[in-house]
Order: structure tokens, then C-alpha cells, then sequence
């Protein structure tokens, strides 16, 4: 079994930042693509950001500029360092990882972390 585990949300008021972290445990073999994911009260779950094993990423247009992804292989970790907040960045956060595990054949499969909420208000 794999484990997301998500830290790093919270309270800001706007024009701040904030760093979220992402660790993967468990019956990892190889970790592919590890990404960032929101979802805001009524509105459908997006993508954020993601990052390839070897660094390359993209971000959805409305953080560009002022989010960046990365990641460090040898701990299982992603990173959101999240600079500008805007109010319409409140949302919960969700790790995403496609993961090559040591007990069961195939894959990659794709887990979610449980979510980590952030607020930015005055």
C-alpha cells in the first residue's frame, strides 16, 4: 500500500505564500508523475501543477508566474510554494501521485493524499 501525506495549508491573507509538501510511503518501487490538484466548494477538482521525474512541469494558467512545483526524488516529496495568494486560490489541495509499486504487478497506479485546506482571506 502507498500513503500521500499533505502538510503545509492554512490561513493567509492575500499576496502571501505558502509551501505545501507531499510524501510518499509505503511499497513504493518508482515514483512517475507526482502533481497538484484543487478543488474549491462547488467547483470540479483541477490540476494545478505536475512534475515528471526528471523536473519537467506545467501549471494551469491562473498560477503561472506565481506557483512553483518541485520535487525531491530521493525523499518521495512534492512541493507547491504558492506566492501572490489570491482569495480565488481558497481551496483543498490534493498530492497526486502515479506509482510503481513492490506488491502488486502493473501499473503505474494513482493515488490521492487526503487533502490539505487552504484559505486566503482578510
Amino acid at each position: 500500500q502507498v500513503q500521500l501525506v499533505e502538510s503545509g495549508g492554512g490561513l493567509v491573507q492575500p499576496g502571501g505564500s505558502l509551501r505545501l509538501s507531499c510524501t510518499a510511503s509505503g511499497s513504493i518501487r518508482s515514483i512517475y508523475s507526482m502533481a497538484w490538484y484543487r478543488q474549491a466548494p462547488g467547483e470540479q477538482r483541477e490540476l494545478v501543477a505536475s512534475i515528471t521525474t526528471g523536473g519537467a512541469n506545467r501549471y494551469v494558467d491562473s498560477v503561472k508566474g506565481r506557483f512553483a512545483i518541485s520535487r525531491d526524488n530521493a525523499k518521495n516529496t512534492v512541493y507547491l510554494q504558492m506566492n501572490i495568494l489570491k482569495p480565488e486560490d481558497t481551496a483543498v489541495y490534493y498530492c497526486k501521485a502515479d506509482v510503481l509499486t513492490t506488491t502488486v504487478a502493473g501499473g503505474p497506479y494513482r493515488y490521492w493524499g487526503q487533502g490539505t485546506q487552504v484559505t486566503v482571506s482578510s
